[in-house]
């Protein structure tokens, strides 16, 4: 930042869990209009968190509660992305502490995603509405190298969950492990897992375990971030929601619960909300302050 521009207030809150130690972290700027793009990924690159959010003015015409809509942007350490779900989460508890629990409607480059706020006994909650998923193949040959540089044996993976390419904001793979001890087990070739996800356009891997029929363990590999693991990843939940549905490995009224974090010891928590009608994918959690 140029020395002209005043420093921004960096504020640090964790999604998808009521405490601190838990969930995924992200930075928070709350007014980032005098910021340009290499402010913005210098304050990401310097918290090293795997996104921050960065507040805009709303662009003309967004619609939504007067005063509670605002343009956003996400930064890795490395790069920008068109959306970030824990840190959606993050900002709107952020502004909830401030304005008081309600609906925002927030301008990301990937659409429009409302969120909706409540607080109940002191723990703030904050779900937000997708942007309209799709579901796309996998090439066996892209799929063979996903599994290499895993590590992955193609008999390790759950043969009822086909992979599958999901977007609901930015573009996951989901690959489902046959046991927990499978997912558990994460030590992948950095390099090799990074090239392949730059050349398909991807964000992160959803690497799933079906527990029962409405709960998951999940993780997230994010190389392409310059992060090991995303510790809670609210965009890969909506969209790996859209794909269960799709694929009819869940009703199409659901309500899911994906546990996330637990081996990197940020245990949190992703509530995926699922309604007949509406192709929109709901994730929901608790978010709170870091020191």
């Amino acid at each position: 930042m140029t020395t002209h521009t005043p420093q921004p207030e960096v504020l640090r809150y964790t999604a998808f869990s009521s405490s601190p130690d838990g969930g995924n972290p992200a930075g928070v700027v709350l007014d980032a209009d005098a910021l340009d793009d290499g402010d913005m990924l210098a304050i990401a690159a310097g918290l090293g968190y795997s996104e921050s959010a960065f507040l805009t003015a709303p662009p003309e015409g967004l619609g939504g509660p007067e005063g509670r809509t605002y343009g956003i942007r996400y930064f890795s350490p490395r790069a920008e992305v068109p959306f970030c779900g824990h840190a959606t989460v993050a900002t709107a508890v952020a502004l909830a502490e401030r304005t008081g629990p309600g609906e925002m409607v927030f301008a990301t480059q990937a659409g429009i995603v409302p969120v909706e706020v409540t607080e109940k006994d002191g723990t703030v909650r904050a779900t937000l509405t997708s942007v309209e998923p799709h579901i796309t193949e996998i090439s066996d040959a892209d799929l063979a190298e996903a599994l290499a540089a895993l590590g992955w044996p193609a008999v390790d993976l759950d043969p009822a969950f086909p992979p599958r390419i999901a977007f609901a904001g930015a573009r996951h793979l989901v690959l489902a492990a046959a046991t927990r001890a499978r997912l558990a087990d994460l030590s992948y070739d950095f390099a090799r897992l990074e090239a392949l996800m730059h050349r398909l356009d991807l964000t992160t891997l959803q690497l799933v375990w079906r527990e029962s029929a409405t709960a998951f363990h999940v993780r997230d590999p994010f190389p392409v971030g310059g992060i090991v693991e995303d510790p809670a990843t609210g965009a890969a939940a909506a969209a790996f929601g859209a794909y269960a549905r799709e694929l009819g490995l869940v009703p199409e009224d659901s309500v899911l619960a994906l546990y996330q974090g637990e081996d990197l010891g940020r245990p949190g928590r992703l509530t995926v909300t699922l309604r007949a009608g509406d192709p929109r994918v709901r994730v929901g959690g608790a978010g709170t302050r870091i020191g």
